[in-house]
């Protein structure tokens, strides 16, 4: 499987899932996933997915502080519905690594490692998204903007094509998705200028 090579150079993001633990998927239920992690199970990716990626990796820092983030026992809030503009994209993220989900989560066992109605829309805060601890309601709040980081202009002069029904050639096609990706790339090496923890 081939892919950019800034996708290996992402900082991973680890927790522990007690679930996992009780289950023996992982060995003292201690889970990593990566930025390419993330890509698979979007199917792309795009500055959407690396600010969903960039929120929880540097929400969960600022939560958790020298501790090991929980899986399962973080609850996720945006202000905007699951339908509205980009959302769901970064809630669908949000759930592969923190484990929260709406109604439809896992149930539990026993009572124990519940991972439903742990991510909330609709919420009254004013920043992208809401990190906050169930064990003890320590929260942040985190805001991504990407607009500083502009794409390269022959971007538009591709995608314009592609938009108005225009048949781009293979040369276009590889073009335009080097350029997205070196955007992508951008965003990743300007953590402190897209993403502000509150």
């Amino acid at each position: 499987m081939n892919y950019p090579d800034f996708f290996d150079k992402i900082e991973t993001i680890k927790l522990k899932d007690d679930l996992a633990n009780f289950l023996n998927a992982f060995e003292d239920g201690l889970v990593e996933f990566s930025y390419i992690d993330i890509v698979k199970s979007a199917g792309h990716s795009c500055p959407t997915v690396a600010g969903a990626y960039l929120m929880c990796l540097e929400g969960l820092k600022a939560l958790y502080k020298n501790d090991i983030a929980k899986r399962g026992e973080i609850i996720v809030s945006f202000k905007e519905n699951a339908s509205e503009g980009v959302a769901g994209v970064i809630a669908n993220v949000a759930t592969q690594i923190t484990g929260a989900t709406l109604s439809s989560g896992f149930k539990g066992i026993a009572g124990n490692f519940v991972r439903h109605s742990l991510m909330k829309f609709d919420e009254d805060i004013s920043a992208s998204i809401k990190l906050q601890r169930a064990d003890n309601g320590n929260s942040v709040e985190l805001i991504y903007n990407p607009s500083s980081i502009q794409p390269d202009p022959l971007m538009f002069e591709i995608f314009g094509k592609f938009k108005n029904g225009q048949e781009l050639t293979a040369e276009e096609k590889h073009t335009f998705g080097k350029l997205w990706q070196e955007r992508v790339e951008r965003i990743f090496d300007n953590i402190d200028e897209v993403i502000k923890v509150i």
